[in-house]
């Protein structure tokens, strides 16, 4: 009681706090500890078996060394000496104490196994892998591999190189037991270990690279004598001079290698917020309290948590995969990262910049010497035109910088952009659709795709992309500005490239997964850049484990409000009779009696569906959109009207929130009734479908969803012509060569300009500079006759009806819009100086939010 009062006294002596504050401390690390050994079945320590016996027995072991036991190792000055000190006495129990404190050991090790196995099957490996473990310790991290690879058979030999003798007896005996005989410990510091001291290579030389392969010079070195694998686990904070172990790792990996490391960390977000070569940024920083605590407490075992070890290494090399992470245990969250990276020159080939950068604008392929011989235009209306990602390697080049994470990823789909930018993270880490409202049927009819055309289309959820994909053009570029959408498509790519079909249809016929981590880490993660696989790693298991795909997204407030509905008036089962009914009279007679009846009720739809929020919100429908519905609302009814007589003219009195709640009944009145009396929900319209089961069936799903498209799709260089533009449209169509695009697939989002200002002019005249003579746009549009379409007619396009919604019948199977349009180019635009017009279009335009 005197100590507890004593704290409380100002005027207390101090000594007395600080030894309050210790044994606080001290009896929260021991609460701490006794639960970690303890299993979650045992109810307390009267329980404990013998086998909790001796894990208490190494935990008391593990917090003796760490916290109570002086070093004694500091008289020699030697690193090894002081690593004894700390090890010697808990070698034993070093694995029984580390599970639940070194959490991401397994995920980098499945990381750094799948991307093995990518370069092996593309045939990228001319002999079996070398690894070298650094920091390898008790070779925990070795025989684990083994749930990912076949240690004995994928790897040609396996170094585990540690400086402390106590571990390095632990790891031999393990290996003895375990009989693999090609993995061998090697008891040395870092720093010194070099390859061919073990290694007998081979002395045929690589051939003699052109002064122009390489834009910098890194040390060059063959495939042939450096290591395939190198990982770092939870080794890289307990280096003091950890900058020549880093750089000697740039030697000791091969230019095709992999390099994985995962350890504690703390950082501020102004330390790397300006930065684009960190592959993501998700959870990076750390709260200050986080900062000086962990810093502070880890300092006591020699543990340095500064932030300049894991900026070095991001440094050094290229970044290929960057995961920031928590450990949470009862309560505490302590930092680690994994990160997977690679040979910093691996993308900055000058020959290989200057292909991507075609692919993404649609410009003549220069090899290097033509690219330096070129630099300089002589004919000043041609306009030079270079992608971002271009801009950004040059950048980084020129600082001696690695290349931004999007180089250095196995397939270069992912065209590089800022995911800093307000523009891009106004969306909230959260996509709007989850599926596409496109009829692709109809699309296919209309646009009869060739093996030439080049496609520029709205990513949306990517349905519509796959849909493209496979009629096989040769080129298509998705464009979206919210980074989440484009996050989707990437990952049904990347699905279709390492899963087989019955993992294809869980994860988006089915829309859950239960494995889908274990399939985002082992499986999918070689398939993915790293802001997209952050991305999903963050919120993929919520997605696909728990709640399902299709109720994800902004449009699952939709979804969730008339599930509700459904449920609240006990017309669930009614639901399901309506979306499997067998045939379109059973359908009808459904709707008719019950389910129309809510789904166009007046109240619903004046407080819900006509809510001008909720419509942005939930459905994407924006307020320029909902202006055209009320615009063709309000002139057709006046036309009635007027030929009606003078008898109706009290209803042009109407407030305009009343004729605004008709406007947008009416709208879903004459959608969703001929849907249903025209197209069986059950079998042959899966976009109604999905709104109401939140899953498509066997029956009735997507084209990209069946077992023929899954060959189509997972066919090696499937995807090779796919490039995807995290932009906005105009900066995209601004940064492509002119005349190159044959088709643009706009989808409604003309929709969404304002008529008073010139956006819509400025984006239809880039579409008339990049696209060919004769290319099409596809648009489809809320309006019939939406007023952007004479702004078409002014900038050498030539307009078509292709669909117009009537009253009672379908214009496709979605129904959602009220004509569809082509508008074909006629002839370029007469600019007096076309460089000086499109930086004048290029500079009035505002941003877009498709």
């Amino acid at each position: 009681m005197a100590l507890f009062h004593s704290s409380l006294n100002p005027a207390a002596d101090p000594l007395v706090d600080v030894a309050f504050v210790s044994l606080t401390l001290f009896s929260f690390v021991i609460t701490i500890f006794v639960l970690a050994i303890l299993r979650p079945s045992t109810p307390s320590l009267a329980s404990v078996t013998p086998t909790s016996a001796r894990t208490l027995k190494a935990y008391l072991t593990f917090f003796w060394t760490c916290f109570l036991k002086p070093h004694s190792g500091d008289s020699t000055r030697r690193q090894q000496d002081a690593l004894e000190s700390f090890y010697k006495t808990q070698a034993a129990v070093y694995d029984a104490t580390r599970a639940r404190l070194l959490h991401g050991r397994e995920d980098m090790l499945g990381l750094v196994a799948a991307q093995l196995k990518f370069k092996a099957d593309a045939g990228m490996f001319k002999r079996r892998p070398i690894w070298v473990d650094v920091g390898g310790g008790t070779g925990w991290n070795i025989e684990q591999m083994g749930r990912f690879l076949s240690v004995p058979e994928f790897f040609r030999a396996v170094y585990l190189v540690d400086l402390s003798p106590s571990l390095c007896e632990i790891a031999k005996a393990r290996f003895a037991r375990l009989g693999w005989k090609n993995v061998y410990v090697v008891c040395e510091d870092a720093r010194a270990f070099r390859l061919e001291d073990h290694e007998t290579f081979s002395r045929t030389s690589s051939p003699a690279s052109s002064p122009t392969q390489q834009i910098f010079d890194l040390e060059k070195k063959s495939n042939s004598n450096a290591a395939e694998l190198i990982t770092l686990s939870y080794a890289l904070s307990m280096i003091p001079d950890y900058y020549p172990v880093i750089d000697s790792v740039t030697n000791l990996l091969s230019p095709i290698g992999i390099f994985g490391v995962t350890d504690f960390y703390v950082q501020s977000q102004v330390e790397y917020q300006s930065r684009n070569y960190t592959g993501g940024v998700i959870d990076r920083h750390c709260m200050w309290i986080s900062r000086v605590f962990w810093r502070t407490w880890f300092e006591i075992d020699r543990v340095n948590l500064d932030a300049a070890r894991r900026d070095y290494l991001e440094y050094r090399f290229g970044t290929v995969l960057n995961i920031n992470g928590r450990n949470h245990m009862f309560g505490i969250r302590i930092p680690y990262y994994i990160w997977i990276g690679s040979s910093k020159a691996a993308g900055s080939c000058a020959a290989k910049l200057a292909e991507l950068d075609a692919a993404a604008t649609e410009s003549p392929f220069l090899s290097a010497l033509d690219l330096q011989a070129k630099t300089v235009r002589n004919n000043a209306n041609q306009i030079d035109v270079r992608s971002k990602a271009y801009e950004s390697a040059i950048v980084n080049l020129a600082s001696s910088l690695p290349l931004p994470a999007s180089w250095y990823q196995n397939h270069h789909w992912r065209i590089y952009y800022d995911d800093q930018l307000p523009k891009h993270k106004q969306f909230n880490d959260e996509y709007i659709y989850a599926f596409t409202w496109e009829d692709s049927r109809v699309d296919s009819r209309l646009l009869k795709i060739q093996p030439h055309d080049v496609i520029l289309s709205i990513t949306s959820a990517g349905d519509n992309i796959l849909s493209f994909a496979l009629e096989q053009p040769r080129r298509i570029h998705a464009v979206d500005l919210n980074p989440s959408q484009n996050h989707l498509l990437e990952l049904k790519m990347a699905a279709f490239q390492a899963l087989g079909y019955s993992d294809v249809w869980k994860l988006f016929g089915e829309g859950k997964h239960e494995r889908f981590r274990n399939l985002l880490v082992n499986k999918l993660s070689p398939h993915l850049s790293s802001l997209a696989f952050q991305y999903w790693l963050h919120h993929g298991s919520k997605a696909f484990e728990r709640d399902g795909l299709y109720l994800t997204g902004g449009s699952r407030h939709a979804l969730k409000l008339v599930a509700w509905l459904f449920r609240v008036l006990g017309m669930s089962a009614e639901i399901e009779r309506l979306y499997t009914a067998a045939t379109l009279n059973e359908q009808r007679e459904i709707w008719q009696r019950s389910v129309r009846r809510v789904l166009l009720s007046r109240t619903l739809s004046w407080l819900v569906i006509g809510n001008e929020a909720w419509l942005w919100k939930a459905l994407g429908v924006p307020p320029a959109q909902r202006a055209l519905i009320e615009q063709d609302y309000v002139r057709l009814a006046s036309d009635h009207e007027a030929s009606a007589g003078p008898a109706n003219a009290r209803a042009r009195q109407r407030p305009s929130w009343t004729r605004s709640g008709h406007a947008i009944w009416e709208y879903v009145v004459n959608t969703l009734d001929p849907v249903v009396s025209s197209t069986l929900l059950s079998d042959d319209n899966h976009y109604y479908l999905l709104t109401l089961r939140r899953a498509y069936t066997r029956r009735c799903h997507p084209a990209y969803l069946t077992p023929r498209a899954h060959i189509k799709l997972s066919a090696p260089g499937a995807f090779d012509g796919l490039r995807i533009h995290t932009d906005e449209m105009r900066e995209v169509l601004a940064r492509m060569s002119p005349g190159t695009l044959t088709i643009a697939v706009v989808m409604d989002s003309m929709d969404w300009f304002d008529s008073k200002n010139d956006e819509a002019r400025g984006q239809i005249r880039n579409l008339n500079r990049a696209l060919a003579d004769g290319g099409r746009v596809l648009l489809r549009s809320a309006g019939l006759e939406p007023w952007y379409l004479k702004v078409f007619v002014e900038n050498a396009f030539k307009i078509k009806c292709v669909g117009r919604r009537v009253p009672g019948t379908c214009s496709d199977r979605v129904n959602m819009y009220a004509s569809t349009w082509i508008c074909t180019k006629t002839g370029p635009l007469e600019f007096e100086d076309q460089g000086d017009k499109l930086k004048k279009t290029y500079g009035s335009m505002e941003k877009l939010s498709i």
